[in-house]
């Protein structure tokens, strides 16, 4: 048995955070039901490579949903959508704030059918405040909670990360948010609605910037790879050409490392004792570090690393990633049958259990591949589907 076996899912938001939230309850057993327009179907079909016309990115996306495809706009879509829900456990919608109103889909009125129903709603700025109005997206989250500003190199302009972050790390939120209300749930009886904000959850991440500001007048300064907290951490080149990342957060490390670098006289400098210190002598670390390393091939580097019990990485692409032994034993990577592509690879479920695992069981699915099955579980029969489909209600 899956942990969420029996939890039944309505995925009707679109593009990345809140499907990714739904993508993590269907990985551990959920029935999730994505629900796409019938014509645009979701815009995560087009992002990223595709393989004989079909995204990838989709694929990860949306496993282990069922594919409906229905226009919430018209009036029969979302009568649909009123039966799903009565049905369900969780709703997860990203529509701009006013539009499930709009179409009399308030969660109230949704809660009124199925009083156990959980509205998850995921925007970019949240349900109110003088930006909850405006479309979000998670590069505007990158941008608006400091990660940017403090991203690049100190003489560089700030960064934003070549992934949708703030979006991934919304989902991971919303996955989480979700299961705190199915756990009060169970001592209340009753649903309620989650309210998050893309632009929030990424603040966490970012350590205690707030804090700090708010105490000390601290305002965090692009460092490039290297840390506000200790050092020495960077990357740094081998002599073969590799690049590899160290990090020195415990002071035992620290001391492992400029000892193993030759230079066991800078741990006897009264500063050495602290990250802070550390911090404020990162030229010379570094020097010490990056003379040392360049002088070595990468294996050396890293055996001789590993004698010490230091901390060393290799800088990865994803070709590595493919051979990685530690990856393979994980088994974070798996193959899995598809309709359209016959096998797609792609990162297992996030964590194990030892009694109850997660499973991929089936990559997303092409556009309204489940629509007549959802349909009639909730009692239209042929001909209604059929007239649905010729009025364009759905797909």
């Amino acid at each position: 048995m899956m942990s969420l076996a029996g939890l039944r899912v309505i995925d009707a938001a679109t593009l990345f955070a809140g499907p990714s939230a739904a993508m993590m309850l269907g990985d551990f057993g959920a029935d999730v039901v994505k629900i796409e327009h019938p014509r645009r179907g979701d815009p995560s079909r087009g992002h990223g490579a595709a393989a004989d016309g079909v995204g990838l990115w989709w694929k990860t996306l949306s496993r282990n949903k069922r594919a409906a495809a229905v226009d919430l706009s018209r009036a029969e879509g979302q009568d649909v959508l009123r039966r799903l829900a009565g049905r369900s456990d969780v709703l997860i919608e990203n529509f701009r704030p006013g539009t499930l109103e709009r179409w009399d889909l308030a969660p109230e009125d949704l809660l009124e059918l199925n009083p156990r129903l959980i509205v998850a709603r995921m925007t970019g700025f949240g349900q109110f405040g003088p930006m909850s109005g405006q479309p979000g997206f998670g590069t505007l989250a990158e941008a608006m909670s400091g990660f940017a500003a403090m991203t690049g190199q100190p003489d560089g302009p700030p960064t934003l990360p070549p992934l949708a972050l703030a979006d991934g790390i919304a989902g991971l939120a919303m996955s989480y948010a979700i299961m705190v209300a199915l756990r009060a749930r169970e001592a209340t009886g009753r649903g309620q609605v989650v309210d998050m904000a893309i632009i929030e959850p990424i603040l966490g991440l970012l350590g205690p910037q707030m804090t700090a500001y708010r105490a000390l007048g601290v305002v965090p300064e692009r460092t490039g790879n290297r840390s506000s907290s200790n050092a020495p951490r960077n990357t740094y080149r081998t002599r073969d050409g590799r690049w590899l990342a160290i990090s020195t957060s415990a002071q035992p490390i620290a001391e492992r490392v400029v000892t193993l670098v030759g230079r066991p006289d800078l741990v006897e400098q009264p500063w050495f004792g602290t990250g802070a210190g550390r911090v404020r002598h990162v030229d010379e670390l570094d020097e010490a570090v990056a003379t040392w390393i360049a002088e070595r091939d990468a294996a050396e580097v890293i055996a001789r690393f590993e004698e010490v019990q230091a901390a060393v990485a290799p800088i990865y692409d994803v070709r590595d990633i493919a051979q990685d032994p530690q990856y393979a034993a994980l088994g974070t990577f798996v193959e899995v049958p598809d309709e359209e592509l016959g096998e797609v690879t792609m990162q297992n479920v996030l964590f194990r259990l030892s009694d109850t695992p997660g499973e991929v069981r089936w990559p997303g699915r092409a556009l309204g591949r489940d629509t007549d099955e959802v349909l009639a579980e909730l009692s239209y029969g042929p001909a209604e589907i059929a007239a649905l489909r010729e009025k364009g209600v759905v797909a």
